[in-house]
C-alpha cells in the first residue's frame, strides 16, 4: 500500500478508514493504526497513546459524525490510553477488553499495560456492538495478552486483529501474561475463520489471511523444534539458545527473543517435555 502518514485518515474500503499514530519503534513498526468503522455513524478501534496530535487527527477524522463505541483490542499503553481523551471530546463510551492491571516484565516500556483503562461496558465472546451500517463482534484472542480481542466486521468479512496477527512482523508473546498456549489455540480459532481480510494495529493489511496463519502457526512450531535440539544437545540458558536461534537480528531486539523463547519453554514444561533449574532448561 501507499505509505501512510500519521494523522492523515486512508480510506481502507468503504467502512474502514485507518489513521496511524506518530508513535513508531522498532515494536510499534509505523506506528499504531486507529481504524474508523462506519460511515453515518462510527466505532473507533484502538484510539492509540495519549498524544493530542493523534486524538486531533480522530477528530478532525471524525469530522462531526456520532461515535457509537470507542473499542479497544488490548490494553498496552500503545492501544488504548487514547481512549480517555477522546471520550471527552466526543460523549463515545468505552468498550471491549477487559481492564488487566500486572507489572510487565518484557522489554517494551512502550507496551507496559494502561492502568486508567476503565471500560464503560467489557465485551465477551460473540458479544456485538453495531451502528447503521457496521457490525463488531468480539473474538477471544488471548495469546499476546490475557484480555486480548479482535473484532469481526461481518458486512464485509473483515476481522481488526490488533497485536494478535500483525502486517509486518511475528508477535511478541511475552511471560507472565503472555502465554504461547493460548496464542497458538487463538492461531488456530482464526484459521477456522473465513474472513476475507485482516486490519491489524501494525503493518498494512493482509489479504491471504488464512495463508498468514497457517505460516505463524508453521513459525512456532519451528521454533519449537529449535529450541529442542538445542536441549537435545546440552542444558542451556536462555541467552544461550537466544544466540543460537536469532543469528543476524538486531541486538536491540534480543530481549523481546528471550520473552519468546521463555513462553515456549513455559508451554513446553507445561507439557512435562522440559524442566527448569534456575536459569538452566533441560529435556525432561
Amino acid at each position: 500500500m501507499d505509505e501512510q502518514k500519521p494523522g492523515v485518515p486512508q480510506v481502507l474500503e468503504p467502512l474502514v478508514t485507518r489513521v496511524l499514530a506518530d508513535n513508531p519503534s522498532h515494536f510499534t513498526h509505523t506506528g499504531t493504526q486507529t481504524h474508523l468503522v462506519g460511515t453515518a455513524d462510527l466505532a473507533v478501534i484502538d484510539p492509540g497513546p495519549d498524544d493530542p496530535r493523534h486524538i486531533d487527527a480522530l477528530v478532525r477524522a471524525i469530522g462531526g459524525r456520532p461515535v457509537t463505541a470507542i473499542v479497544i483490542t488490548h490494553t498496552h499503553r500503545d492501544h488504548s490510553p487514547g481512549a480517555v481523551p477522546l471520550k471527552a471530546r466526543t460523549g463515545a463510551p468505552i468498550v471491549g477488553c477487559a481492564p488487566l492491571a500486572i507489572e510487565d516484565l518484557g522489554p517494551r516500556a512502550d507496551a507496559s499495560f494502561d492502568m486508567n483503562y476503565a471500560p464503560d461496558a467489557v465485551m465477551a465472546e460473540g458479544e456485538s456492538v453495531s451502528g447503521s451500517d457496521w457490525t463488531l463482534t468480539a473474538i477471544a484472542t488471548p495469546g499476546h495478552t490475557s484480555n486480548h480481542l479482535a473484532f469481526a466486521l461481518p458486512e464485509t468479512k473483515a476481522l481488526f486483529t490488533g497485536d494478535h496477527v500483525m502486517g509486518w512482523s511475528t508477535t511478541i508473546v511475552s511471560p507472565p501474561d503472555g502465554d504461547m498456549a493460548a496464542y497458538m489455540d487463538s492461531l488456530m480459532k482464526l484459521q477456522a475463520r473465513d474472513d476475507r481480510i485482516y486490519y491489524p494495529a501494525h503493518g498494512d493489511p493482509v489479504d491471504k489471511p488464512q495463508r498468514l496463519v497457517r505460516g505463524l502457526i508453521g513459525h512456532r512450531k519451528q521454533r519449537e523444534g529449535q529450541i529442542l535440539r538445542l536441549l537435545d544437545a546440552e542444558p542451556r540458558t536462555i541467552p544461550a539458545m537466544v544466540a543460537k536461534m536469532y543469528v543476524g537480528i538486531d541486538p536491540r531486539l534480543f530481549p523481546a527473543a528471550e520473552r519468546s523463547v521463555l513462553a515456549h519453554l513455559y508451554d513446553l514444561r507445561d507439557r512435562h517435555i522440559v524442566i527448569e533449574e534456575g536459569d538452566i532448561w533441560r529435556k525432561a
